[in-house]
Parts: structure tokens; C-alpha cells; sequence
């Protein structure tokens, strides 16, 4: 596998600066790509560091004590996310999801959390505001940040055995500081707190029971254990279709134990597909990106900690924001900018690779998952 990974200088990501509009109209909170998606969830990531070497995300063999991650000076300050995320806002977006790397490793993360929980709807709402978190640090965080303003967590939890655990990770970190992070996380009110566990075929599926059972047992309906295929995000994780078990089967295994029915979606463009347990003891979702593709409903935008915009998980070209923010452009320019780059977006990978088809296209390396979050 080894001969597979990608030279350090090759992964960093292409990107456009975005073409302004002669004319730069105030947004209005419609905008629609090629297909009809509206543009409602910004994911945020504020840093590429992670403190874990997951195979599927960061695999120690490329991100090596050599990698040469980004120079502070080219992140986005808080001031410039906030800003983005205002702009992003009067254009229709209701949710913001911070992510990394791990996100708990920027400095002073709550400040951009209370800059963010300030800002609102055009109709004046507050906004949705999470986290996803590999929870290393949330049992020494969770308060600071419920008190800056956020409401809600997703914690990382591969396995519930430490030793299947440490071995995911791939640092010899134990899953008992997670679960600690877990139990300080709902003491401080941020819920519902929703699991995220990739399955790998051989490598952790056999935890797929055992990890329902906990989170059923411990916490009940206030944690939502989702389950996740291994994705082929990036070109770094050695990925291959063996490997991925569908969620139908992670669904049959669980009904074997726990009878399931289906729920209905929460929302339009909800990634995973609900069930609940029907003795009433919560619900679990599975995300299906590789054998069921959602890409038709997806209404989600992606920016890079160094403020490229990404129409799609698997895209391999961005749009350099960061340029108009540091730039002499207006609020209306950049907006209009953003406005236009929907506008124009037609991204739909999964849906093209489940039919077979040459999803990438342009031959161009996709980005990887820690640049620009899950």
C-alpha cells in the first residue's frame, strides 16, 4: 500500500478566484444550483491538524512527523470565517458545522464560536451551530464551548473496544478519555449528541453491535449512533470496495439484536437514513454515500481552514475566497461572488460513481477529508 501514497507537495488543493458579477445584488436567500439544490449547510473547517492518524482520513505514513501542514498566516482568522459565515447566511444557509482536522486544536475556538452564535436568519432565527470532534479534548472543553454558544456535538467513535480503538487511531489513544469527553458533553447540555462510527469491513464491523448496545444502555434516546461506509474521500486512504460494508447489513446485523423500524427524514437533504429501536430505546441512522447516493438532495458547501470553497466532498478544485476577504471587496461583491459559484454547481460524484461512471473527470486529485472535513 505503501507505494500508493502521494508525495507531501502534492497535496495541496488547486483553486479559482471567484469571478464577481458586474452587477453585485444584495443576496436574498434563494439561490439554486444546476439541479434545484438549495445552498443551507456550511461546513467550516478551522484547522488541517488532528491529533489521530485514522487510516481512512490521515494515514500516519503521508501525515508523518515530515508533512508540512499549514503556516497560521494562511488560515482564516475567526474575523474572516465570521464574515464568510454572515455572507453564506443572508444567502439561505441556517446551519454552520465546524470541523478540521480535529477542530478543539485551534486556539481559543470559543471566540469564533461566540462570534458565530451572534449571527442570524434574514427572518432573524438563530442559527444551528455544532461540532464534529474526535472528543480527545471535549471532556476539558465541553463547558467553555456550551457557553460560547454551541449546542450540539458529533463525537468520532470507531470501536468501543480499546484495543480495536487504539489501533484506528493509530496513537495509542484510549477510547475511555472519549467516552469521558461523551459523559462532559451531555453534563453541560449539548445534545443531542450524535456518534459517528466509520465501518471498515474486517477492522471494525464486529463493534457494530457492541457500540449500539453502550450508547443504548448508557445514554439512551439523548445519543444518536450513526453508522458511516467507508468512504473513497481523497487519494491518500488506500480505499477499495471490500473494504466498505453496506449499511444495508449494518442495519440487518443490528435488527438481528435490536428489532428496527424506519423513521422519516428530520429535514431535506438529511445524509443519513433514520431507524429506531422499537422497544423506544432511540434511534440510529446510517450514512450510504457509496451504495446509496444522496448527491441529488445534497445542500451543503464546504470551506477549507484556508478559505477555499468546495462544492463537494469529493471535488479536486476549490474557490479561493480567502483572496476577495483579504481583498478591497465589498460584502456584496463577495456575496454575489458565492452566489454565483452555486449558481453554477452540478456536483454529484457518489451518484456518478454508483452508476459506473468517470466521476472525476478532469483527472485532477480529489481533496482530502481532514483539509476540508467530513
Amino acid at each position: 500500500m505503501g507505494e500508493t501514497f502521494i508525495p507531501l507537495a502534492d497535496l495541496r488543493y488547486a483553486a479559482d478566484v471567484p469571478r464577481i458579477p458586474e452587477t453585485a445584488l444584495p443576496p436574498g436567500g434563494l439561490l439554486a444550483d444546476r439541479l434545484g439544490r438549495p445552498l443551507r449547510d456550511l461546513r467550516i473547517s478551522v484547522t488541517d491538524r488532528c491529533n489521530f492518524r485514522c487510516s481512512y482520513c490521515m494515514p500516519k505514513e503521508v501525515f508523518d512527523k515530515a508533512y508540512r501542514f499549514l503556516p497560521h498566516s494562511s488560515l482564516l482568522s475567526f474575523e474572516e470565517i465570521t464574515r464568510a459565515a454572515r455572507l453564506f447566511v443572508a444567502h439561505g444557509v441556517s446551519k454552520l458545522r465546524l470541523t478540521g482536522g480535529e477542530p478543539l486544536l485551534r486556539k481559543n475556538l470559543e471566540l469564533l464560536i461566540e462570534q458565530l452564535a451572534a449571527l442570524r436568519t434574514p427572518e432573524g432565527e438563530a442559527l444551528d451551530i455544532t461540532l464534529t470532534t474526535n472528543g480527545s479534548l471535549l471532556e476539558r472543553k465541553a463547558e467553555a464551548l456550551r457557553a460560547a454558544g454551541l449546542r450540539r456535538v458529533t463525537v468520532s467513535l470507531d470501536a468501543l473496544d480499546d484495543t480495536v480503538f487504539r489501533r484506528m487511531n493509530d496513537v495509542d489513544f484510549p477510547v475511555a478519555d472519549v467516552l469521558r469527553g461523551i459523559d462532559a458533553a451531555l453534563r453541560v447540555g449539548l445534545a443531542p449528541i450524535k456518534i459517528n462510527m466509520v465501518v471498515k469491513r474486517g477492522t471494525n464491523d464486529h463493534e457494530i453491535v457492541p457500540l449500539a448496545r453502550h450508547v443504548r444502555d448508557a445514554y439512551g434516546p439523548g445519543v444518536i449512533l450513526r453508522f458511516i461506509e467507508y468512504m473513497d474521500v481523497g487519494a491518500t486512504n488506500g480505499w477499495c470496495m471490500d473494504e466498505v460494508l453496506p449499511s444495508a447489513a449494518v442495519v440487518q446485523r443490528l435488527t438481528e439484536v435490536f428489532p428496527l423500524q424506519p423513521l422519516q427524514p428530520n429535514a431535506s437533504g438529511e445524509t443519513a437514513a433514520r431507524w429506531r429501536y422499537l422497544d423506544g430505546g432511540g434511534e440510529i441512522g446510517v450514512i450510504s454515500s457509496v451504495t446509496q447516493a444522496f448527491c441529488r438532495d445534497c445542500n451543503r458547501a464546504r470551506l477549507s481552514t484556508e478559505g477555499k470553497l468546495f462544492l463537494c466532498l469529493f471535488a479536486s478544485r476549490g474557490h479561493d475566497l480567502r483572496t476577495l476577504l483579504r481583498g478591497a471587496y465589498s460584502d456584496e461583491q463577495i456575496a454575489a461572488a458565492i452566489g454565483l459559484i452555486w449558481g453554477e454547481r452540478e456536483d454529484r460524484y457518489s451518484e456518478l460513481r454508483g452508476a459506473g461512471a468517470a466521476a472525476a473527470g478532469s483527472g485532477e486529485r480529489r481533496v482530502e477529508m481532514h483539509y476540508i472535513g467530513g
